[in-house]
């Protein structure tokens, strides 16, 4: 399997499993959900500019990735990777608040 392909499911996958550890909650919050979405929609216009086919500013090793590109010339592997930086982002603050409040009492 493409490195590329391997690290960004890893990424989700440790992301995940420290979710499941915590328990932070945030994959029932509406709140995440929503962030996702501007996350998603920003990154669509972004690294599609960036990706494009026709132009590309940032290139990618044909044997480095699935070679799946959707939408606008974006590799699918870049949306797990921003899943995994977003919310592993967001279990960090969410992980630190609760231990902080618990510190307080």
């Amino acid at each position: 399997m493409p490195e590329y392909t391997v690290l960004a499911v890893a990424s989700m996958v440790g992301v995940v499993a420290l979710e499941g550890r915590w328990r932070t909650g945030i994959f029932t919050s509406a709140r995440y959900w929503c962030s996702m979405f501007i996350v998603f929609a920003f990154q669509i216009l972004v690294d599609g500019w960036l990706t494009k086919l026709s132009d590309p500013i940032v290139l990618y090793g044909r044997d480095q990735f699935l070679g799946i590109r959707f939408p606008w010339d974006i590799p699918i592997e870049d949306f797990g990777f921003g899943f995994s930086m977003v919310t592993l982002t967001i279990l960090l603050w969410e992980h630190h608040g609760r231990r902080r409040k618990e510190n307080a009492r």
